[in-house]
């Protein structure tokens, strides 16, 4: 067609042809006549299988004048167990590739197949049993028993949040491990190490004869991850939600020795008719055994979805103990505190770092016992007087409820700056503690939050401009305080990218500069502070002359150390002196602690990461420590 000038013409986009897989391909070089189908007895309802389906059958192979070849049947010489198959994904003669699919459940059907449809195929993947009559026309009798869905497992973080609206579920890649769902269940979380579980379990060899009947009176109980039940039903089990029935499919390489079933030897394959009862959630916070929280009592919500994963305003009953024969209570605050709960905020370290890390975790209503070692107990938090140093807490805690903090949208401009001073005026409180990382928290918190604020004129602009600078030179400032002075570089370079001349930023950075041993970049930064503002001059001429100070002892010290190096003849060999070496880096300048008038912070100390406080729980915790407490590492909470 003839396009005129000017004229538009709509081009539809070309579809893309699916590139057809192996198995399609063998199908589609099946010749007319080389395989054809009986039915002997019908089937029940109008459902196929199809690929990515677990087909289950019994099968019977003759030679056209009715010899037995082979079969799956136990009265024809076979092991009596069906033969399981996933379409699209079992190696398979091409003549049960193409007719299976057209069986319906129950049917039993015969196939008359050519050699190039059973095992005469050219590169046929499945091989021929010794002795097998490839090259002869054979009749395959299929008894269909059962089929149903079996969708791939996903990736661990990803199947915790799966829809188990689904008829089963391949869960080892080499189908060795299969799952039916016979009934769903609540929820989504799924049973992981260490968790309790429970369940009803009766096992069955693939022919069906019972091997462990189902218990009676308490279902079976184990701790998942702990070798106590078969490798392959533990992989099953770990797949169910609460309340859930299913069959789980396990061939002989993951039936592994357990307490449930010590003797395995001779058993090909296993049916575990599965009933998960319950589970208790276990979490191993830090993940060396340490600090654990399990769960007693299930809480009112999802978890993560309604866990206090977000600073919010707490309300708790706990009850504390030492870790002794005894198990002395030291604190209980329906006893102690006039049967009031405790409230607190959390991310303001106002309670041991081990106890909020827990507390995060838990949705409203529900009971935890916890169990604390004594450096994310009361080591290095205000100590009850009768607790002994370096004692092992449990705390039994009780989640009452929980208020999440204000949300920012709708706001306007005056009251979102308000809610963000009052976060700052937070982490400046926990600065002066000496609490850098929660406070640095507090301020990341308000930028994040910034991010979505829209000054509406130059006012408001003006305002709003320097409350993010403040805000990250006190980032820049607990960065400092926690040795890590590059990233408080960074931060500096923030506020110098959009105002150049901003002098406590130069400072700040000249600092951090001096710190780390770059003097030079520091005189820079302390000289320009002087040519931008004569009123700096006092403070910029002492840090200069810190910064000579610095250079002097870096030399002084470099001499000492490789004194008489260069003062030997030649020939001669001489020794460095042993003396370890302080980084520059390594040195604490101290002033007295002080906090400028705007809220901003002043540079009395500069702590290395030698010299900074213990990392605090924060930056383990959140996020990413949290979401690898939750299962799901690879999120990110904003």
């Amino acid at each position: 067609m003839d396009v005129g000038e000017g004229a538009v013409q709509e081009i539809e986009p070309q579809k893309k042809e699916k590139e057809p897989t192996e198995d399609e391909k063998r199908r589609q070089k099946i010749a007319p006549g080389t395989l054809m189908k009986a039915v002997v007895r019908p089937g029940g309802g109008d459902a196929t299988p199809s690929d990515n389906y677990q087909v289950v059958y019994h099968y019977t192979v003759r030679t056209l004048d009715g010899v037995v070849v082979e079969s799956s049947r136990s009265e024809y010489g076979g092991k009596g167990i069906p033969i399981r198959h996933v379409l699209g994904k079992s190696k398979m003669i091409v003549g049960l590739l193409e007719g299976i699919p057209t069986m319906l459940k129950g049917e039993i059907a015969m196939f008359k197949m050519k050699p190039q449809v059973h095992y005469g195929e050219d590169d046929c993947p499945v091989v021929a049993p010794s002795s097998f009559p490839k090259d002869d026309e054979l009749h395959f009798e299929i008894e269909m028993i059962d089929f149903f869905k079996a969708k791939a497992r996903l990736s661990k973080q990803k199947s915790s949040f799966l829809n188990h609206n689904i008829f089963g579920m391949v869960i080892s890649d080499d189908l060795g491990v299969v799952k039916k769902v016979i009934t769903e269940g609540q929820g989504w979380e799924c049973p992981r190490e260490p968790y309790e579980v429970k369940a009803w379990i009766c096992a069955k060899t693939g022919d069906g004869k019972v091997i462990v009947t189902r218990t009676q009176g308490e279902p079976f109980f184990f701790n998942f991850g702990k070798s106590e039940v078969p490798k392959g039903l533990e992989m099953g089990i770990g797949t169910m939600t609460r309340e859930e029935k299913a069959v789980i499919y396990v061939t002989s390489q993951y039936l592994t020795t357990s307490p449930f079933l010590p003797a395995v030897e001779g058993l090909e394959e296993v049916h575990f008719e599965v009933e998960l009862v319950h589970f208790i959630q276990v979490r191993d916070m830090l993940g060396d055994g340490r600090l654990i929280k399990r769960r007693i009592r299930d809480g009112k919500g999802e978890f993560p979805m309604d866990c206090p994963l977000q600073d919010s305003l707490l309300r708790v009953h706990y009850k504390g103990m030492l870790q002794n024969e005894e198990k002395t209570i030291f604190f209980d605050t329906r006893v102690d505190n006039h049967g009031q709960p405790l409230e607190f905020c959390s991310g303001e370290g106002l309670v041991p770092e081990g106890f909020e890390m827990c507390v995060r975790l838990m949705v409203p209503e529900e009971i935890a016992l916890v169990t604390c070692p004594p450096d994310y107990a009361y080591d290095k938090f205000p100590r009850p007087a009768n607790v002994p140093e370096g004692a092992h807490i449990q705390w039994e805690i009780e989640l009452l409820g929980f208020e999440m903090p204000k949300d920012w949208t709708g706001l306007n401009f005056q009251t979102i700056m308000e809610e963000a001073e009052k976060i700052r005026n937070t982490g400046n409180r926990l600065f002066k503690e000496r609490k850098f990382e929660l406070a640095k928290a507090k301020y990341d918190k308000v930028l994040r939050e910034f991010n979505h604020v829209n000054p509406q004129d130059d006012e408001e602009g003006k305002i709003f401009s320097n409350t993010r600078n403040l805000l990250h030179l006190n980032v820049a400032a607990c960065y400092l305080k926690m040795g890590e002075c590059r990233k408080s570089i960074e931060t500096c370079n923030k506020v110098l990218e959009a105002n150049p001349g901003h002098i406590k930023a130069l400072y700040r950075r000249g600092m951090a500069y001096m710190t780390v041993g770059d003097f030079e970049e520091a005189k820079s930064d302390f000289n320009t502070m002087i040519k931008l503002d004569k009123s700096t001059e006092p403070d910029a001429t002492a840090a200069l002359l810190k910064v000579k100070q610095k250079e002097q002892e870096v030399e002084k010290k470099v001499r000492k150390q490789f004194k008489g190096l260069f003062d030997k003849k030649p020939g001669e060999i001489a020794e460095a002196g042993t003396e370890d070496v302080d980084e520059t880096a390594g040195e604490i300048h101290k002033n007295d602690d002080k906090e400028d008038s705007d809220g901003d912070h002043s540079d009395e100390s500069h702590e290395t990461a030698d010299d900074a406080p213990r990392t605090s729980w924060l930056s383990r915790l959140w996020p990413r420590r949290l979401l690898a407490a939750l299962g799901r590492p690879g999120c990110t909470i904003l």
